[in-house]
């Protein structure tokens, strides 16, 4: 019995430093400042607001039960121990076995150290070279991104999408609510590469096509990123559509161009001309935001422009002939079974890249 009471009081330490790490007790303050306000009745008012506070509720509930869990499992087991009943050292030996997996499988959280690595992100997927076979790629990465979330619990909320009318999509916008939603996800961001023989071509020749994954932070409110209104240039335009009695006949679209980096963001999705524009700036605050991560700048004015995830940094090759792979061109970690990966499987190449990154920042900080 001695040897598992050890055992329990060393994976109790584990997990006490692991929550301090964490800022555990921030973490649960937080969640009862978000409750209280979505207990009170007049919050419903602004329904996007409370939408987004319960967002954040499940997100920061999500992150913390786990660990909460664990410690009672913990508490519990050292007490059941302490009554030295032998002839359930078996039943004991399981359930810390299974208390220590778990602890490994949450011991991921520790890598999450940036800013922004507990916000919602914001994943915009675009179509580059190939035609329709870019395009067709384009749907798959949506779809494999869709899955992973759906996989991990997550939330998404599609912003935009341009489909197009022969197969695939031209660009899709979405959001995706969780903990660590953007720490997990950000380990996307940059140019996927396909090879497979196209099924768009009628000789079924091999085929190379591109798709850019950008995945920003969400920024919450207006006040996180100052932006000068001299700095933009607003057009609004007619929304496109395939017709029919959805058509939009206003000029409710709007295309926001920031200045001093160039950055454009347009959006259509068939709502108001105000609406539009509040989704525009929203995801043009986060797309700063990511820029200034990338830069190491300390202010937005510090930008410089066109440096930010481009069609020159390709992180990921997915190819499904004559072999079949998926190789990460920063961690060089690999899956035989592309079909698996494209099916949501993306924890491998998630945490990979954390840890590559952990790594990186220890030995500069040596």
């Amino acid at each position: 019995m001695q040897p598992l009471k050890k055992r329990i009081e060393a994976l109790e330490a584990d997990v006490e430093r692991a929550k301090q790490a964490l800022q555990f007790s921030d973490l649960e303050q937080e969640l009862a400042i978000v409750d209280e306000q979505l207990s009170q009745p007049e919050i419903w008012n602004n329904p996007d607001f409370a939408q987004s506070l319960a967002k954040k509720s499940s997100s920061l509930r999500q992150a913390i039960q786990p660990w909460q869990m664990l410690t009672v499992q913990l508490s519990d087991i050292a007490e059941l121990m302490d009554l030295g009943d032998d002839d359930l050292l078996g039943e004991f030996e399981q359930q810390v076995l299974a208390m220590e997996q778990e602890y490994e499988k949450r011991k991921i959280d520790l890598l999450f150290n940036g800013e922004y690595d507990n916000r919602e992100a914001v994943v915009r997927i675009t179509a580059g070279v190939g035609g329709l076979d870019a395009q067709d790629f384009a749907q798959m990465l949506e779809r494999m991104y869709l899955r992973w979330a759906e996989s991990s619990e997550m939330k998404t909320d599609v912003i935009e999408r341009s489909t197009n009318d022969e197969a695939g999509i031209k660009t899709s916008v979405f959001e995706v609510a969780g903990p660590f939603a953007y720490g997990r996800l950000r380990s996307e961001n940059g140019v996927h590469r396909l090879v497979r023989l196209s099924p768009f071509n009628s000789d079924n020749l091999r085929q190379t096509s591109f798709a850019l994954v950008e995945v920003l932070p969400k920024i919450d409110t207006p006040d996180e990123v100052q932006i000068d209104d001299k700095d933009l240039k607003v057009d609004v335009y007619r929304s496109g559509g395939h017709g029919g009695q959805s058509v939009n006949t206003t000029d409710s679209a709007v295309r926001v161009t920031h200045l001093p980096t160039g950055i454009v963001v347009a959006i259509q999705n068939e709502r108001s001309q105000i609406q539009n524009r509040e989704t525009a700036m929203s995801i043009l605050r986060s797309k700063l935001v990511a820029m200034q991560l990338e830069q190491h700048a300390d202010s937005i004015s510090e930008l410089r422009a066109g440096e930010s995830a481009n069609w020159g940094s390709q992180i990921r090759n997915y190819v499904l002939h004559p072999y079949t792979m998926v190789k990460d061109t920063r961690t060089k970690y690999e899956e035989k079974d592309a079909q698996k990966v494209l099916d949501g499987h993306l924890d491998g190449f998630m945490n990979s890249f954390l840890e590559n990154e952990t790594t990186q920042n220890q030995s500069s900080a040596a």
